[in-house]
């Protein structure tokens, strides 16, 4: 008996493509679960941030060019990335 036969005769991979596509749907769900989580931390984050400084953070960076608190601010939102990715990962 030839193996194509035998995988026709017993719809095997029938069966293993709808686990896989269950398992793919979940996949998706949670990573745009997650994702949106993400997002909506960061934002929060960014409205406390703005929020605290006692100056206008668009006013120093665009208009007084202060690159310094734009490579500050950089690292904080790399910071909280890495935060939030390491939370959602456990």
């Amino acid at each position: 008996m030839h193996s194509s036969m035998y995988l026709a005769a017993t719809n095997a991979p029938l069966a293993g493509l709808d686990l896989i596509t269950e398992q793919g749907i979940r996949n998706v769900l949670a990573a745009l679960l997650y994702s949106l989580l993400g997002v909506v931390l960061f934002g929060v984050v960014w409205i406390l941030l703005t929020r605290l400084t006692p100056f206008s953070i668009r006013k120093e960076i665009e208009e007084d060019q202060n690159t310094a608190l734009g490579v500050i601010l950089g690292a904080v939102i790399l910071g909280v990335a890495l935060i939030i990715s390491a939370a959602i990962r456990g």
